[in-house]
């Protein structure tokens, strides 16, 4: 048998998740979550027996150290099976697998080891789900017979890096959707390829379903910053067709089914959104029930009193609330708080898949929605008419760029320096009023507005002449004047 190597190979940083929709059970039958626990409990999570870290950048030899420390080794007495003899279907080293925990993806680590020959370090990645998500996974990966869990801690370098541009780009795919799965797959996909070069792995595995865009939006990744690595897709290679198929596979290996209680609905969450699919959804003619949303009061139930919030914007980038400067994690975590409440940002919508079918979801972007809210308000008095439409344009494309999986695209790298170039000017305070699931803007304010009182006033000025409107008017319709001289034949 051979000796597994040992688990100083693993060089993780940041700490982040994958969990295809299908098997995601955080959200699961827990009631309404606070933001703040999702977000807690990191000195705690730093006793435990897996490692958490913010590096934001290379791995130093101190925070070596501590991963040799943080993720033991397993021993061949303890992980069954040699790695050494070729796989049903062929022969790789090691590969780095997107792991939740749940039962799709503690089966897909024996199969990867029978079918492959290989070793399988599993991936965790915290992007925002939530803590309960992330209990007792090296207990589950080691049952599953991994021979390491790597975790990071994601939230800020997806806060900052991935959800600040899309919403500085003013994203929106299909006139709703903030694209929050959509930018949680790349950040999660790219720390995976930082894993995989630092353990040597040679290939890379997900759990994503053949029909959905996460398959997509990983591969694409994974292509573009490591073209030599191997993707393995056991969903579309196995014979595994249903939840019962893949509990008697975990028995036939003596891997330990993940007990939990089954929901009725997939479900993505991460720090941006919560998404809902599946059971009445997919009927686009019903209703969904009260009790299905999770991070939002019932606008009927929320608050009987508005609530009044300040974002503050520097160059099109929020940087505080309320007059606070917070970190982009934790600036998105109170507005997911305070949005909550007041049962802001639900969106019902059908949407055309990437594979192309249309799909009915369910999200819940309380703190998104506020800041798309405050993002536009302040542009209304930073960006002139024709570098708006241009903007407005180019949103559209950066949207199906992302929701498509082409984050490290040339093109959408090339339209984000472009966003960037054109945001600026975007500086400033918005207050908003929340009340009862709507959004008012209330006031708006920025050293750099366009908008100039003594000129927009009715009373007269120095700066516009009212005569001069005649004028203009005159060449601004004069091709609509000759073409109906044509008709009249004049």
């Amino acid at each position: 048998m051979a000796q597994l190597k040992s688990m100083s190979a693993c060089l993780p940083s940041n700490f982040g998740f994958h969990g295809p929709k299908r098997e995601s059970n955080l959200y699961h039958d827990q009631g309404k979550l606070s933001f703040q626990e999702l977000g807690a409990r990191k000195s705690e999570l730093q006793g435990n027996s897996f490692a958490v870290l913010s590096t934001n950048g290379g791995v130093t030899r101190a925070q070596k150290q501590v991963i040799r420390a943080a993720l033991p080794s397993y021993s061949e007495t303890e992980v069954a099976g040699s790695t050494k003899e070729r796989g049903l279907r062929g022969k790789l080293n090691k590969v780095v697998l997107a792991y939740s925990g749940g039962l799709d993806t503690s089966v897909i680590v024996p199969w990867l080891r029978e079918n492959y020959g290989c070793e399988v370090v599993c991936f965790t990645a915290d992007v925002g789900q939530g803590i309960k998500e992330l209990d007792g996974l090296e207990q589950k990966a080691k049952a599953s017979g991994a021979c390491q869990l790597v975790v990071k801690d994601l939230k800020e370098e997806f806060v900052k890096d991935f959800i600040f541009p899309c919403l500085r780009a003013g994203a929106i795919y299909e006139r709703k959707y903030l694209l929050g799965t959509s930018m949680a797959r790349p950040v999660i996909a790219k720390a995976m390829v930082d894993v995989a070069k630092a353990v040597g792995a040679d290939a890379v595995a997900h759990g994503c379903t053949g029909k959905g865009n996460d398959q997509v939006r990983f591969e694409l990744t994974f292509f573009a910053l490591d073209p030599k690595l191997n993707v393995v897709a056991p969903w579309r290679e196995w014979d595994i067709t249903g939840r019962e198929d893949a509990i008697e596979y975990a028995k036939k290996h003596n891997v330990p089914v993940p007990v939990t209680k089954k929901s009725i609905y997939s479900r993505d969450g991460n720090l941006w959104h919560l998404s809902h699919e599946g059971d009445i959804l997919e009927d686009p003619e019903n209703e969904p029930k009260k009790d299905m949303f999770m991070l939002t009061a019932d606008p009927e139930d929320a608050p009987n009193e508005p609530e009044y919030v300040d974002i503050g914007i520097i160059s099109g980038i929020p940087v505080s609330v309320n007059g606070q400067e917070l970190s982009p994690a934790s600036l998105l975590t109170k507005l997911n708080e305070i949005g909550g409440r007041h049962g802001i940002g639900r969106i019902d919508m059908v949407e055309n898949r990437l594979v192309g079918m249309k799909s009915r979801g369910v999200y819940e972007t309380p703190g998104g929605t506020i800041l798309f809210a405050a993002a536009r308000e302040l542009e209304s008095l930073t960006l002139d008419r024709e570098t708006m439409q241009v903007k407005d344009s180019l949103a559209l494309k950066y949207a199906e760029l992302v929701y498509a999986g082409r984050w490290f695209d040339p093109l959408r790298e090339s339209m984000d320096s472009f966003m960037e170039k054109i945001s600026e000017t975007t500086t400033g305070s918005v207050t908003l009023k929340l009340y009862k699931g709507s959004i008012t803007v209330t006031s708006r304010t920025s050293p750099y507005s366009l908008y100039r009182q003594d000129i927009s006033s009715f009373e007269s000025g120095d700066v516009y002449d009212q005569a001069d409107a005649a004028g203009f008017i005159r060449l601004y319709g004069l091709p609509m004047r000759v073409r109906a001289m044509l008709k009249e034949g004049i």
